[in-house]
């Protein structure tokens, strides 16, 4: 009797991929990955077209099957994990999406968050994030403002909102269920991260109906069965669903407060496990939900690099300075270190810990002798830099005072101001900030995965922009995986205690740099951020 395997459905933003695993040993068996394409109508608004997601999914899930030598029916479950903040429309009846997905890169509300700024403590004090345009509430609201028509059918119900993961469930299970998981939901700013519920105060305030959006559920659960497809049998269940990140630090074994990783696909995203406590940053980490196995409610710090990946991206099909972003590695091998090139990849805007919308990428220190090399190198380089300001911010010590998702100053949205009463007490518990990669990779290293943790250069230099280890995991693809340890759970074939064996053997980056150049760097570099977010905020 053939063994059951696991179907792994990763849909990120410039790819769809499909993982089938062998559900006792994790072992990838057959993989297949297809690029989807984007859309800019605007300068700062992203898009996709749905149906390129839907079927992108169909033919990598296809594809991985039949790569692995597996039959369709012996799938025992599949995990989804997705691409987050990013919003589907689509019509209740016939599934049709009403307009092209809104990314999560997308910056057409800012200016709704730069006139609500003021509202920006009591939204943190029940969701744990910034008012800005990254989030999925903000591009709801725009989209049912701008079609007026649209507001009618989603007030009758016949419109459903969700972000990628739901719109996949929808149509992988025919219409059956319109379902989410609590770390998607908590991406939304409609979202109370201490009750895990909808939240009804800011439903009325961005103006999204309750009707229209999806069941949540833990991130292992039943989410519904197959039906209707051609490319597997009706009845297999999905029981794991988790946002891309939060299914990273699943599948990075960091099940516990104090362990963290950093994910470089398109963007960079660092996440610090905080285990049953909801810390808040004083630096501009956002408050996020970890993946749950259980109703117990799990959180991290989480801090974003919009543009990592990307920017590699943009200097093959942009500049086309080289025709695969493989070939970037040997450029920066290549590159003349006395080339002062510095790199802010801004395009759409700066994350944490500076959150200005506004901002665009810049470079610095452009010479008659700047060769592609150096730009490769550079691009890299950004990177680096960024994720080292967030893990700054995440370490820096905690002003005096309990840290506390409580709203403060003037609000429009003064109901919002106090927090749930039931995390107070875990919140003035959390008086210290959480070491750095405690538990398995170390302590004070970091674990990393993706695309770009591929690329041995570009690790040895975040290890030398971080003073400290960088430790790539043993499978660099963290996300898909996490997705289908949750789906294990979810099913019943594995627990945590199982997975926590399972972690193979990691590559590890020591830090090289003498501490005297690595400051002279970072001030550098933290020099041009300066200069970009001052030019472009005195134009806001």
């Amino acid at each position: 009797m053939t063994s059951p395997v696991l179907l792994s459905i990763d849909q990120g933003t410039t790819s769809s991929r499909a993982v089938v695993y062998d559900a006792g040993t994790f072992a990838a068996l057959g993989t297949a990955q297809q690029e989807i394409e984007q859309h800019y109508p605007r300068d700062g608004w992203v898009e996709h077209e749905p149906e390129d997601i839907w079927y992108s999914v169909a033919r990598t899930a296809r594809e991985a099957l039949a790569r692995s030598g597996r039959e369709p029916r012996s799938v025992a479950a599949i995990g989804i994990t997705n691409q987050r903040e990013t919003v589907v429309a689509w019509d209740r009846a016939t599934g049709r999406a009403l307009h092209r997905a809104i990314v999560w890169q997308d910056r057409r509300t800012t200016d709704f968050c730069r006139e609500r700024s003021n509202d920006q403590p009591g939204i943190a004090a029940r969701t744990g994030l910034v008012l800005d345009p990254y989030f999925s509430g903000t591009k709801v609201r725009w989209l049912l403002e701008s079609q007026p028509l649209l507001r009618v059918r989603a007030d009758r119900g016949e419109v459903l909102f969700g972000t990628v993961d739901s719109f996949l469930a929808w149509r992988l299970t025919g219409g059956a269920a319109h379902v989410t998981d609590a770390t998607n939901a908590s991406r939304t700013l409609l979202f109370n991260i201490h009750s895990l519920q909808w939240d009804e105060e800011l439903l009325r305030y961005f103006g999204v109906p309750r009707v229209a959006l999806p069941e949540v559920k833990p991130s292992a659960a039943p989410f519904g069965v197959t039906r209707g497809l051609d490319f597997l049998p009706d009845g297999v269940p999905i029981c794991g669903i988790a946002g891309d990140q939060q299914a990273a630090l699943f599948g990075q074994h960091c099940f516990a407060a104090g362990e963290s990783k950093c994910t470089y696909g398109t963007g960079a995203f660092y996440l610090l496990h905080t285990g049953e406590v909801p810390v808040a940053s004083e630096h501009k980490l956002l408050t996020t939900v970890a993946a749950m196995t259980g109703t117990k409610a799990q959180y991290a710090l989480e801090g974003a690099v919009f543009v990592a990946g990307a920017a590699v991206q943009w200097l093959r099909d942009g500049l086309h300075l080289f025709k695969s972003a493989a070939e970037v590695e040997q450029l920066a091998k290549e590159s003349n270190p006395a080339e002062p090139v510095l790199f802010v990849p801004g395009f759409v805007g700066l994350g944490a810990p500076h959150w200005v919308p506004e901002a665009r990428g810049a470079i610095f220190g452009l010479t008659r002798a700047t060769s592609a090399a150096d730009l490769g190198r550079a691009a890299l380089e950004g990177v680096a830099f960024q994720v080292a300001d967030l893990i700054d911010a995440a370490e820096r010590p905690t002003p005096p005072g309990p840290p506390s998702l409580k709203g403060r100053g003037e609000s429009r949205l003064a109901a919002l101001d106090e927090p749930e009463p039931s995390s107070q007490a875990a919140q003035s518990d959390a008086l210290s900030p959480f070491p750095l990669g405690r538990g398995a990779g170390g302590v004070g290293c970091l674990r990393v995965d993706g695309g770009m943790a591929r690329n041995d250069w570009f690790l040895q230099f975040q290890a030398d922009a971080l003073g400290r280890a960088v430790s790539r995991a043993a499978q660099s693809e963290s996300t898909a995986l996490g997705a289908a340890y949750l789906a294990a759970v979810g099913v019943g074939l594995a627990d945590q205690s199982k997975l926590a064996h399972l972690a193979g053997t990691a590559t590890r980056f020591e830090p090289k740099l003498p501490a005297s150049e690595r400051e002279a760097k970072l001030a550098a570099w933290r020099k041009a951020v300066r200069a970009v977010i001052g030019f472009y905020a005195d134009r806001a």
